[in-house]
């Protein structure tokens, strides 16, 4: 039992991706360099640094082959930076891709392992037909009503009372905006290429369909050694699913429920919740609810909204590093990396 509120890391996933994310810390802060150093290695991808160190990479920095593993290393490497200056999570929770991130802290899996399972889907499901997503100031009945007809369009993710996300193929995800636009409902495309968290997502051409096998894969799995809420499950992650690969391995083609997750998250008491990755999507959904707009909770982003100029990242870290430093639980100092 920890004295005072809780401390709990979110992990944003797609869409929370941008050019040169927390680049400001690489070869600066060495917790950080080592974790990004260990996952170009491991994913051994020559391109990869490049591209994320880039400040205009071009569009296809947001497919599914670059986006999805430089947010797990980002969210991961900021993670093991908050923890090597003392701040350790109570609990851990992310969205899409964020639940990777999250699982690793959890000890889920070690961090290679989580590379390459990401690695196993990016493969797969790079094959999907092309897409994107929508994000939709409405309730999900209300979507759903005006997404009648539109067979390849669906919610996604469920981020709030009225934050959706809509999944699909371009052509009817562009119709899907136009109905929106013209009922007057807020809406914003996602940094995007494929339509996450849909049905589509499985359909990959047979010839390039994986065998699903992964050797090893069941007997790297754990149960969490920290409690962890699922964006899949919209609750607590237990044990059940922890240790299934195809949990794991099917996530990109299952919507994502992370507004109710965020809910138990706050059920459970007074928190301090820590966006620890790139953007602050993730604390403005958080400041919506009222535990955290009450103050019964906090939110605090680790990073700035975007990069705005150089420096920028190094700055937000060191402030979020100060508001946190006079309240958080160090009492899982005696963790180290396995």
């Amino acid at each position: 039992m920890t004295a005072g509120p809780r401390t709990v890391f979110l992990f944003p996933g797609q869409g929370a991706q941008h050019p040169r994310m927390a680049a400001d810390l690489y070869g600066e802060n060495e917790a950080f360099t080592t974790t990004m150093d260990k996952a170009f290695t491991v994913l051994d991808d020559p391109a990869l640094r490049k591209v994320w160190l880039q400040s205009d990479p071009g569009p296809l920095f947001h497919d599914i082959t670059r986006a999805q593993p430089l947010l797990l290393s980002v969210n991961y490497a900021l993670a093991r930076t908050l923890m090597a200056a003392g701040v350790y999570p109570d609990a851990v929770l992310g969205h899409s891709v964020g639940e990777i991130a999250a699982a690793t802290v959890a000890e889920i899996f070690d961090f290679a392992d989580a590379l390459a399972l990401l690695a196993d889907f990016v493969r797969h499901y790079r094959h999907a037909p092309a897409g994107g997503m929508l994000a939709v100031a409405a309730d999900p009945d209300s979507v759903r009503e005006r997404l009648s007809g539109l067979d390849d369009v669906v919610i996604g993710a469920v981020n709030g009372p009225r934050q959706v996300l809509v999944c699909g193929g371009r052509e009817e995800l562009r119709a899907a905006r136009q109905r929106f636009l013209a009922e007057a409902v807020t809406c914003a495309e996602v940094n995007a290429l494929q339509p996450f968290h849909s049905p589509l997502m499985n359909q990959v051409p047979s010839g390039e369909v994986a065998d699903g096998h992964r050797p090893g894969l069941s007997a790297q799995l754990r149960g969490p050694q920290l409690p962890m809420y699922s964006g899949y499950l919209g609750g607590p992650l237990d044990l059940h699913h922890a240790i299934d690969p195809e949990f794991w391995l099917t996530q990109p083609a299952k919507p994502v429920l992370f507004g109710p997750a965020l809910r138990a998250v706050l059920a459970a008491g007074p928190c301090t919740l820590v966006e620890t990755g790139p953007g602050q999507s993730l604390s403005a959904l958080a400041r919506r609810t009222s535990a955290v707009a009450s103050g019964e909770s906090r939110c605090v982003a680790v990073l700035p909204p975007r990069r705005l100029a150089p420096g920028a990242d190094i700055a937000s870290l060191t402030a979020a590093l100060d508001r946190l430093s006079t309240s958080l639980s160090t009492h899982r100092a005696g963790r180290t990396d396995r």
